[in-house]
């Protein structure tokens, strides 16, 4: 007799069901996403229509980016009413616009300008309503350590860049409300992470509070609020400038405050911001005023835009981020950009470090033999 030694075959009993079941499953899951991206996508192309004679009021058209985005709506049919710091900006702006575009002188620190503004722009509507709102206030600011400046510097900013909007805002709510309109509010990606002293990231976060506020209460009155978030553009940063604020700064310091820094640290805090700008900046200021015009054209207008790669990826990973693993970025990159051979011993200040915006426009001296102290930003 012959003994097998083959075991015996098991079949386990609904083996081949549950791998069939997984298998449907993540087809379903996956043609889910596809659904859903594919909806999202149709949605987000639908255009409201009949936008030919609708007006819009922008302010801060006096800097390039309110300026270009006033020329662009202007060419799309919108009725501008386009907000200037003064009349001679506002002529400029008129002179390469269709008739249809008007301008209005606007100080977001004054309250009777704002009211006089509201006035124009209720005149202009004529009973019809505000269509569409685009807050923009992107002023200079001055940015530096916290103990370096005075509680006027961060009125100046705030007064302009949060109260300012937030007052002109409040003050067209009833026309936005009568035309179900919609509010566009633009904002500094680098806001949303608070890592230099002064107003602009205050006035920057404050903002974004408002505008999630608004876009909740409003929604009731069918008028649509958004935020776009840019990043550096070349045509919004503007280095020298933010140099000779921080240098005016640093020349009416107390001299204890000045020791307790060093000139080396304020050397570190400009190479800082210059290798930022160098980095970061992007010189295509289009794709902010494509994401300000999808705001206004769309049907469905998203919250959020987020325009810049550094505003996509850097600004709002570094904000959810731990706070201790971004404040060892952020230091560790203020620290790495001055290198320990750039410095020797004995060295003079201005040597060290060559500021081109400091030089005197008729002056024969090199841009290093000129002391700090002599320039007219102290004054």
């Amino acid at each position: 007799m012959v003994l097998s030694t083959k075991r015996p075959c098991v079949i386990k009993k609904g083996t081949g069901t549950r791998g069939e079941l997984g298998d449907s499953l993540h087809v379903a899951v996956l043609a889910s996403i596809f659904g859903l991206i594919i909806y999202w996508l149709i949605r987000d192309s639908h255009r409201v229509k009949n936008l030919s004679g609708k007006h819009v009021f922008i302010t801060g058209c006096d800097t390039e980016l309110g300026n270009s985005l006033a020329k662009w709506l202007d060419k799309r049919g919108f009725c501008v009413i386009a907000a200037c710091a003064t009349e001679k900006e506002g002529q400029e702006l008129q002179s390469c616009s269709s008739l249809s575009l008007k301008t209005v002188n606007l100080n977001l620190a004054d309250s009777n300008s704002i009211a006089r503004a509201v006035s124009f722009v209720t005149e202009e509507t004529a009973g019809e309503g505000l269509f569409g709102l685009v807050s923009h206030a992107e002023g200079i600011a001055p940015v530096a350590p916290t103990d370096w400046l005075m509680i006027e510097d961060f009125h100046s900013v705030l007064d302009v860049s949060l109260l300012g909007l937030i007052e002109i805002t409040l003050k067209l709510l009833p026309l936005l409300k009568k035309a179900k309109g919609r509010v566009v509010n633009l904002i500094n990606a680098k806001g949303l992470m608070a890592f230099v002293g002064g107003g602009y990231t205050l006035s920057t976060q404050g903002m974004e509070a408002f505008s999630d506020t608004l876009r909740i209460e409003m929604q009731h009155f069918g008028v649509k609020v958004s935020i776009v978030e840019h990043g550096f553009f070349k045509a919004v940063v503007n280095s020298d400038v933010f140099e000779k604020h921080l240098l005016r700064l640093w020349n009416r310091l107390a001299p204890e405050i000045r020791n307790s820094y060093g000139e080396k640290y304020l050397i570190e805090y400009i190479k800082a911001q210059r290798s930022s700008v160098k980095i970061l900046c992007d010189s295509d200021i289009s794709k902010v005023i494509k994401c300000m015009e999808h705001a206004l054209i769309a049907k469905y207008p998203r919250t959020r835009y987020r325009v810049g790669l550094d505003a996509k990826f850097f600004w709002l990973l570094l904000s959810y981020a731990p706070s201790c693993l971004s404040d060892m970025l952020l230091w560790f990159k203020l620290q790495s950009e001055l290198r320990p051979e750039d410095w020797t011993e004995g060295a003079s200040f201005t040597s060290r470090f060559e500021i081109p915006c400091l030089r005197p426009r008729h002056s024969s001296l090199p841009k290093a033999e000129i002391p700090y102290s002599q320039q007219s930003l102290s004054k």
